[in-house]
């Protein structure tokens, strides 16, 4: 269940439609319509709705939508088809690892200069900020966020002598030392409980809760510095207790820790709602409740809109985002396909504050709605992936015991320094 809400949607599209993709775009190069915008997007990244409106015309801006669906490995199509300076779509779609893009940014269009400054206010401050490289030229436009909290299963709770409404759990458990003792009492109740799917899961979201990650802005390494390391062991202690129900990303256990109730509490982003229990759970219909994380408000995952400078009309492709990503549009997104908002105005929409069935008629979204609002924001590097995936693949090593804790924290950071001086980066 580690596994991005992103790559869980982009499961069922195939090499046919990355194909089309890849014939199908509308640069200045390309033989696309010169009433159409063209547009990548991944699979569930944006409601099929609104795109089906833009097909026939998008308000506002005198063009008609040309969107593909790019199946695969999305952002390898994007910066192939970026560096050979061809076949680019005039609108992109951008992951929450926009950073990554940064060093492409003269491939896109300043989006202050389009506007994008009328529109600020509307936005969390945090995201706004994300899709602004450090030389400050706005490359993305937010869409969607995702804001954490904390899923459990109130009857389990309940069996286990605990609390079991959200305000009372959240007061029993404001940080991750009552977290985890909150999982042993749990454990101690019901044999065989876990408080996380794995140890990876822990470290994501203790990072995700952080005002700083791997690099500062200046893109200093602090990747191994006491921040780091302080959720590196707090994923290693989770373990040690016992408490993880050793379930890999990508393993067939992933769903089944769910599905067969092993899984009674896990710290998530607002999508996991869908990946986790109602999609691997369905018959927990009603027992599970949302509070806000031990730890304090974070944030995993979100996306952006980006123009590009082969755009044939860069005001029309800027009309569409701002049509798009407007409150109440992101309202309508929340619906399908569960994209959280990054417009607060939409935190009071009635298609969001509707009671929801599957956690007890409770409004979730007010609970990530607080996330959201009061998460701090961090700075992403476009070496964080370099960074990111040798701790996690480490962190692996410890949980099944393969390496001791220091020893994998020490291959790490020796991977790490390696991989970004090869990248130039340090």
């Amino acid at each position: 269940m580690a596994v991005s809400r992103r790559k869980f949607l982009a499961l069922g599209a195939g090499g046919a439609a990355a194909a089309a993709g890849l014939t199908g775009c509308g640069s200045r190069s390309s033989l696309g319509a010169a009433d159409e915008l063209s547009m990548w997007c991944w699979t569930g990244s944006v409601n099929d709705s609104l795109i089906a409106t833009a097909e026939k015309g998008i308000p506002g801006a005198g063009k008609k939508l040309a969107m593909t669906r790019i199946g695969g490995d999305y952002k390898t199509k994007v910066l192939t088809s970026l560096a050979g300076k061809s076949l680019v779509p005039d609108i992109i779609g951008i992951n929450d690892d926009v950073a990554t893009y940064f060093p492409n940014a003269d491939q896109f269009h300043d989006l202050r200069e389009l506007g994008a400054d009328k529109v600020e206010a509307d936005f969390l401050p945090w995201k706004w900020k994300l899709g602004i490289t450090p030389e400050n030229k706005m490359l993305a436009f937010p869409m969607d966020t995702g804001p954490t909290a904390l899923f459990y299963r109130r009857d389990i709770f309940e069996k286990a002598g605990l609390p079991t409404e959200p305000a009372d759990v959240a007061a029993a458990a404001p940080d991750w030392d009552s977290y985890i003792q909150l999982g042993k009492k749990l454990k101690q109740a019901v044999p065989g409980s876990a408080i996380t799917d794995n140890i990876t899961s822990i470290f994501s979201y203790a990072l995700a809760q952080l005002p700083k990650r791997y690099m500062t802005a200046a893109g200093q390494y602090i990747g191994d510095a006491d921040h780091i390391r302080q959720a590196w062991d707090l994923a290693v202690r989770v373990v040690k207790e016992g408490l993880s129900a050793n379930a890999q990303s990508g393993s067939t256990d992933a769903n089944a820790v769910v599905t067969n109730g092993k899984l009674v509490a896990f710290i998530g982003a607002v999508w996991w709602a869908q990946l986790g229990p109602k999609n691997a759970a369905p018959k927990t219909k009603g027992l599970w409740r949302v509070t806000p994380a031990p730890g304090g408000p974070g944030n995993r995952g979100g996306s952006f809109l980006a123009i590009t400078k082969y755009c044939k009309d860069p005001e029309a492709a800027f009309a569409f985002i701002t049509w798009l990503e407007s409150a109440k549009n992101q309202a309508e997104s929340f619906l399908d396909p569960v994209l959280f908002p990054s417009t607060p105005a939409s935190y009071t929409d009635s298609r969001l504050t509707a009671p929801d069935p599957f956690f007890g008629g409770q409004r979730i979204v007010d609970v990530f709605a607080e996330s959201a609002k009061k998460y701090p924001g961090a700075y992403f590097s476009p070496y964080d992936t370099i960074i990111g995936n040798p701790l996690s693949n480490e962190l692996v090593n410890v949980e099944i015991g393969s390496k001791s804790s220091d020893q994998a924290w020490k291959d790490a950071q020796h991977q790490i320094t390696r991989e970004l001086t090869r990248a130039g980066a340090i």
